[in-house]
């Protein structure tokens, strides 16, 4: 049985989503109250609570600049995508578009028509054909560097001999998740330990909740897992407790990248099974992405920004709780 989606995690996306938008994508139209118009920003879908946070962060920055900011939820439909750019690039008052694709080759062409109507475009997280800067994450050393610090783990733990069984909670179907999951992926492959490496393609909380529902069933011991993401890797987390498995088990280790607050409450306990855990704070990433879509707004845009991540300890943990 799948998990639902945490209640706090829905009621946050569904103000949030009221707030910055009014109405949906396809019927919204000119909403600013000031002649500089507005920007939008479009994830993949407002189900990762990192992109809520960081919408939160980014629209007092945003109006602060005179803009409105408009976003939209696909709920990871590149059709759906498509279609909200659409609307936005003749809705005739957006001056900027920021994205994070669900298929980024599939927005190479209404990428080019929003720059063909004079509307910039600029990625967040990944680049793709027609986009004029991006926010950069390196997300293939991210994820590498995760995998070598589990490995190194695995071979403190478990030796160079016994055969580990690991559970990689990947994600192959857009550039960040393709590229964090085959960045822990080399990691582990050049470890030379004896590895039984599973891929299960999860981007959800619910998702790594039945992740480990169904490899415990097909492999028992596993006590390895390495999420790309916070949000399986809590999904997970919170089914590995419901199975029984003691919070503080020295055996067991679950890794991921962008920590959320809930993480960050398990994070802090230096004895938990939850013990690697790197973030892109919410707050930087949403002022970097801020600056950059009012930059690209007033045709002021300078080049790339890059955002790397920190890892968490118990002792640094309270610096990255979102408000």
């Amino acid at each position: 049985m799948k998990m639902k989606k945490s209640s706090a995690l829905v009621a946050a996306t569904a103000t949030l989503a009221l707030a910055l938008t009014g109405c949906s994508a396809a019927d919204a139209g000119p909403g600013s109250s000031d002649d500089k118009g507005s920007v939008a920003m479009s994830f993949g879908g407002l189900d990762i609570q990192i992109w809520v946070d960081m919408l939160s962060y980014m629209e007092p920055i945003i109006e602060d600049a005179g803009y409105e900011l408009i976003t939209d939820d696909p709920k990871w439909d590149i059709q759906t995508q498509v279609s909200d750019w659409e609307t936005w690039i003749v809705r005739g008052d957006v001056k900027a578009i920021m994205g994070y694709p669900v298929q980024s080759d599939s927005m190479v062409a209404v990428t080019q028509q929003a720059q063909d109507a004079g509307i910039p475009v600029v990625g967040y997280a990944s680049e793709w054909e027609g986009t004029s800067n991006s926010v950069v994450l390196d997300n293939f050393a991210d994820g590498k560097m995760l995998g070598e610090e589990a490995v190194a783990w695995m071979e403190e733990t478990y030796g160079t001999s016994a055969e580990i069984p690991v559970a990689l909670l990947g994600y192959w179907d857009t550039d960040l998740g393709r590229e964090r999951s085959e960045g822990i992926r080399e990691a582990l492959d050049e470890s030379g330990l004896n590895l039984d490496i599973s891929e299960i393609p999860v981007v959800s909380l619910d998702d790594g909740y039945a992740a480990v529902q169904n490899q415990l069933t097909a492999v028992p011991d596993t006590k390895v897992w390495l999420a790309m993401a916070s949000d399986p890797a809590l999904g997970a987390y919170r089914a590995l407790i419901d199975a029984g498995v003691d919070p503080e088990d020295p055996e067991v280790i679950l890794a991921s990248h962008d920590a959320t607050n809930e993480v960050l409450d398990i994070n802090k306990n230096a004895d938990s099974f939850y013990r690697l855990s790197y973030i892109l704070p919410a707050e930087e990433l949403g002022r970097a992405c801020a600056e950059m879509l009012i930059a690209a707004a007033e045709g002021n845009l300078s080049g790339n920004s890059t955002v790397e991540p920190t890892r968490v300890t118990p002792e640094n943990a309270d610096e990255f709780y979102t408000n």
